[in-house]
């Protein structure tokens, strides 16, 4: 669920209500509750979208049931207090979507109410007003005011950009334009700043209704859905990183990776005066997408390099130094419940003349077949008092597109041209 947020400061407009009390009947809280107890262990929210009881909630905010059907229940809320069983249809793992139903024999089938979805045809404007709902901190049903302001730059897969507050417990509720038609689903926000949310394209949503309409309910642990989705996603993760390239690097001696930054996100560092007299140079290349499997995430890839410069040390100091930050490199992301033990294999590789140390490691999933986590260290051997390390992480691949990833990376290293 989402991280608290503040409350907006200006009071609720008159369109904000009128949109609330519209929506209000099919605004839904999704409680998870363990089995055979009344005690919930997470609350989100959701909406129906169809008269026979079809709704659509964040895969995040139904994972523990998904994923451990033996453990969890899960029960929807209505806005008036009547509370029902629900039931699993279809998932949509890589846009953080679960497609529900209500298996509610009080509420006879064809008799829901339901919200529509806004037309393709019908395209957001910048700065056009949206109406998030939802059952934030799990206080009651609300309705926040914000912005629309286009798709988010560098996501792998389309996000909007909501300029409104979302709080903890709204996952998975609908945001609405003035029509009370569905424009996105609430999905997530930036901890590090105000008003700055995010929301699933409504298309995503609407197709997952027309795929799972009919769906025969999973009842079993659903790892092998994820995994066949998540083998989709980094086919495509890997085909376009590759086709993308790398950026050139002004460095004096060496042409280090750098990607694009086409879904990736780029910081750089100096430190001259804080490394004892080893001056470095330091950038973290990051993807802001990440794909949500219960308690981690996966699917994603980073990129850093550190250039080190140890002319004020001396040769055996910057030896020793150098030494150290490359064996200080961790592979411990996920607790063994979730990966076995890394694998890895060390050799030095001449790089058309420039000597590499270079470590391979790979971690499975235990419950996500054929997945692994890669891991590439690098170091430059050729100088005694200046050299460079980088390091290639890549989650959720499978063991070839692992294979072709390492290969791209350390092929990347070369003199300067």
């Amino acid at each position: 669920a989402l991280p608290p947020a503040p409350a907006a400061s200006a009071p609720i407009s008159l369109s904000a209500r009128k949109v609330y009390e519209q929506a209000r009947s099919q605004l839904l809280q999704i409680r998870t509750v363990l089995k055979g107890r009344a005690s919930q262990t997470s609350v989100g929210s959701g909406f129906l979208v169809s008269r026979e009881g079809h709704i659509v909630t964040n895969f995040h905010v139904v994972a523990d049931a998904a994923l451990k059907p033996e453990r969890h229940d899960l029960v929807y809320v209505t806005a008036d207090g009547r509370e029902a069983p629900l039931q699993i249809l279809q998932l949509d793992v890589l846009h953080d979507l679960a497609l529900l139903k209500a298996a509610d024999t009080a509420q006879p089938a064809g008799d829901f109410e339901a919200l529509g979805f806004r037309p393709v045809a019908q395209p957001l404007a910048q700065g056009e007003r949206i109406y998030s709902l939802g059952n934030p901190l799990d206080v009651g049903f609300a309705v926040t005011e914000g912005t629309y302001n286009g798709l988010v730059k560098r996501n792998f897969y389309p996000q909007i950009f909501f300029g409104g507050a979302l709080s903890g417990g709204m996952s998975g509720g609908p945001a609405l334009d003035e029509q009370g038609r569905v424009v996105g689903i609430n999905v997530a926000r930036r901890v590090d700043g105000e008003q700055v949310s995010f929301l699933v394209p409504a298309g995503f949503a609407a197709a997952l209704l027309a795929r799972g309409r009919e769906a025969t309910p999973i009842t079993a642990p659903a790892h092998g859905i994820v995994t066949d989705q998540l083998v989709q996603h980094q086919t495509a993760l890997v085909e376009r990183f590759i086709a993308q390239g790398w950026k050139p690097l002004t460095h004096p001696r060496y042409q280090v990776p750098v990607p694009s930054d086409q879904f990736m996100r780029c910081w750089g560092s100096s430190e001259p005066s804080r490394t004892g007299g080893l001056d470095l140079e330091r950038s973290d290349c990051v993807m802001d997408t990440r794909i949500f499997v219960g308690d981690y995430t996966t699917g994603a890839i980073s990129v850093r390099h550190e250039s080190y410069d140890g002319t004020k040390l001396g040769t055996m100091r910057f030896a020793a130094r150098y030494s150290a930050s490359f064996r200080n490199e961790g592979f411990t992301r996920l607790r063994s419940e979730h990966q076995t033990k890394p694998q890895c294999r060390e050799d030095y590789v001449d790089r058309e003349g420039l000597p590499l140390r270079a470590v391979v490691c790979l971690r499975a999933y235990k419950k996500l077949p054929g997945l692994y986590d890669l891991v590439v260290l690098v170091a430059t051997l050729d100088q005694k008092q200046v050299g460079v390390q980088g390091r290639f992480d890549a989650q959720g691949l499978s063991f070839a597109n692992a294979q072709k990833l390492a290969k791209f990376y350390l092929e990347a290293y070369a003199w300067s041209r």
